[in-house]
């Protein structure tokens, strides 16, 4: 047993190991579930740093007008934040087309409807479009512009303007690919200072974010994040350093920037860690393009990274973050940056999955091994133990290193394998307790067995002193009745006669303690505790009789089977008797031996149901008469025995309450000199016409004078 569940706990381990190879959708999904939970629980501290967003939130689009603005509004905001002192400014917003607003592309509309005023043409209105006055305000400025995933084919390739070294095996392989890029408009373009991606997951599928890809690959080269590349700029940096593993192609290891080691995933995702949105972060844009100075405005712009975006809800540019809050997407590209300041980083590498694997294998095998030691109780207790320190270890990682364990899978693939072990262990205890139940089901009536399966905490197996009734019965002259019928015939005989004897023994609650040859043991009062018992064992004998009168009435054997019972009372210790690992439910005590000696006193008696005085005496309201004081063999001092002629009904009956007055008077003349015989003549007829088996019991009497004495 112990050896399958090690074997079995193992195979579960291995096939679980396999799952979290594959890492399939729902595991991913608990993991991360997880990490945002260690978010929740220990956000990232807040810290005074150089990075703002302006808001076009909605107090700004109901003073200013409806979104898309004008392009020369959004030159005169930059133009604002250029005399704010901004240090960097990122536009998180697309511009793939000219200003459907501007004076000059009206001018155009209007001149081909022949609409224009005589002598005027839309190069006369040059001077005044908007996209031309964006530009301007964008080359006074450090402008980084936003573009974006496309799923046009035909969409005219971007260049970026940074610097990229790779170190390694081409890192920059497993970088995520965005195919086509949302163009820009050329004016646009040509006067920012550089572009970034304002995609902050990979094709903006995700509904939480968690990770932000710090640089992505396109087919005309990469192309860094608008809020990495509004860093570089204020950084004052040139070039990207992307390291990968040695001999591994495709993987990033980090991104350096300047200063700055950016710990990334293999795809050069940054985990973000969060702080908890706070309006400090946010400027309205209506506050900026305010008329005048704000010096209060200036302190909270001045050398500042400012990240321009919107937090209207009708722009559809909210997004979920690991700590629950639904934020601008904008700000995610701040926190981003402000967390690269503060080298506030997230780890999670292959090491650190290694070790997820091999704390889910030590788990297991500990709860294994407990378990087919010491079985589920203790495996829980070494369980939860394990989980405890897993998951210790995981949040104590996380506070003090930054580093993503996930506990989660060592929890629930250790418990998913103890849940199999204990399955499979249930199955089997179902199966032995099945078994049990079968087997036990031949000592014990069926209403018994359910009585100890009800209250099995009750019982006191293993050796346990109480007071029982033990029954032996033997079949008599069973050597020449054997004689004349071959070995397997009288098998035959055997197990049809024990079975109805035995029958009537579970009947009245007995257990059948064991067949010895052509013989039965039987006690009463265990397992279970039986008040009556005596009783229930002398009614066992009558049945037993009637059940033997009905086996020879069917013919079953050559000639009619005799029977003998023996019965006696006494304390004797019952339990679980023998070696350690092979043992019977039995019981053992002078009362064994008494009740083995009565039955064998039958034949000195002439009856078949003999009791001893113990028995007698406590079986009340029965058809008992007494049988005189026996010597039996290996007992020194006589034994008082009565004879067990019927039920409490024939008890009851004026013939067997003639017969008792009659016997009274028989024994008390025994007493002094041989049984007269016209008395002995009228018992025998007495009795005989109560129940026929007393005619030899009478005969028996005339020679037995002695016992009386």
């Amino acid at each position: 047993m112990r050896k399958t569940v090690v074997v079995l706990g193992c195979i579960l381990l291995g096939i679980l190991t396999l799952l979290r190879a594959q890492d399939p959708q729902p595991i991913q999904s608990v993991r991360e579930a997880y990490f945002d939970l260690l978010q929740r629980l220990r956000p990232r501290e807040a810290a005074d740093l150089p990075v703002r967003v302006v808001d076009i939130d909605e107090a700004s689009l109901q003073e200013l007008g409806q979104w898309p603005w004008p392009r020369d509004l959004l030159a005169q905001l930059v133009d604002r934040l250029r005399g704010y002192g901004a240090a960097v400014v990122a536009v998180d917003v697309l511009f793939p087309e000219p200003d459907r607003m501007s004076p000059a592309r009206l001018a155009a509309t209007l001149s081909a409807k022949g609409l224009l005023a005589p002598g005027l043409t839309p190069s006369d209105l040059a001077p005044i479009d908007s996209d031309r006055h964006f530009a301007e305000a964008i080359s006074r400025s450090l402008v980084v512009l936003g573009t974006s995933q496309s799923t046009d084919s035909a969409a005219q390739p971007i260049t970026g303007k940074a610097g990229v070294v790779e170190i390694g095996e081409a890192p920059a392989l497993g970088l995520p690919s965005i195919p086509h890029a949302v163009p820009i408009l050329p004016v646009l373009q040509e006067a920012a200072a550089s572009i970034g991606v304002v995609n902050i997951s990979p094709f903006d599928t995700a509904t939480v974010i968690r990770r932000i890809p710090i640089l992505w690959k396109t087919p005309d080269g990469i192309l860094p994040a608008l809020s990495i590349e509004a860093l570089r700029l204020a950084l004052g940096e040139t070039t990207y350093i992307i390291s990968g593993a040695p001999d591994l192609s495709g993987f990033v290891e980090q991104i350096r920037l300047g200063q700055f080691q950016i710990p990334t995933t293999p795809d050069g995702s940054l985990w973000l860690h969060y702080r908890h949105d706070t309006p400090d972060l946010y400027v309205p844009a209506r506050s900026v393009l305010a008329e005048g100075e704000d010096p209060g405005l200036r302190a909270r712009l001045e050398g500042q990274i400012v990240l321009i975006g919107t937090s209207a809800a009708g722009l559809l540019d909210i997004r979920t973050t690991a700590l629950g809050e639904n934020v601008p997407g904008v700000s995610i590209h701040a926190q981003m940056i402000e967390q690269i300041l503060s080298g506030g980083f997230l780890r999670r590498d292959g090491l650190v999955e290694a070790s997820e694997v091999i704390s889910f294998l030590l788990l297991g095998l500990i709860v294994t091994l407990v378990m087919s030691i010491a079985g589920p109780v203790a495996s829980i207790a070494a369980g939860l133990l394990s989980a405890v320190l897993v998951t210790g270890a995981s949040w104590i990682a996380f506070t003090r290193a930054g580093i993503l364990f996930d506990a989660t899978f060592p929890l629930i693939g250790g418990f998913l394998a103890f849940a199999g072990l204990t399955a499979y262990q249930f199955v089997i205890a179902d199966r032995d307790k099945r078994m049990i139940r079968r087997s036990f089901a031949h000592y014990v009536a069926p209403s018994v067995l359910t009585q100890i399966e009800r209250g099995g905490h009750r019982l006191e197996l293993g050796g346990v002193i109480k007071p029982v009734t033990v029954m032996f019965s033997d079949i008599r002259d069973f050597t020449p009745l054997s004689e004349t019928m071959t070995a397997h015939e009288l098998v035959e005989l055997l197990n049809r006669l024990f079975t109805e004897l035995g029958d009537e023994i579970l009947v009245e609650q007995g257990t059948i303690d064991k067949f010895i040859g052509d013989a039965i043991m039987a006690f009463w009062n265990a397992p279970l505790d039986l008040p009556d018992h005596e009783v229930r064992a002398a009614v066992a004998a009558l049945r037993m009789r009637h059940a033997l009168s009905r086996f020879n009435a069917s013919g079953a054997a050559p000639k009619p089977v005799r029977l003998a019972l023996g019965l006696a009372s006494g304390t004797v210790c019952v339990g679980n008797i023998g070696s350690r690992d092979r043992f019977n439910y039995t019981v053992v005590g002078e009362t064994v031996n008494l009740a083995a000696r009565i039955e064998s006193g039958c034949r000195r008696v002439g009856y078949d149901i003999l009791l001893a005085r113990a028995t007698a005496e406590a079986a009340t309201g029965l058809a008992i008469l007494p049988a005189g004081t026996l010597t039996l063999k290996g007992v020194s001092e006589r034994i008082p025995a009565s004879i067990l002629i019927g039920d409490a009904t024939l008890a009851a009956t004026d013939g067997f309450k003639n017969l008792m007055r009659l016997h009274a008077d028989l024994v008390a003349t025994m007493a002094d000199s041989p049984p007269a015989e016209e008395l002995l003549t009228r018992c025998r007829a007495a009795g005989e016409a109560i129940e026929p088996g007393l005619a030899g019991f009478y005969d028996a009497i005339a020679q037995r004078s002695e016992d009386f004495r």
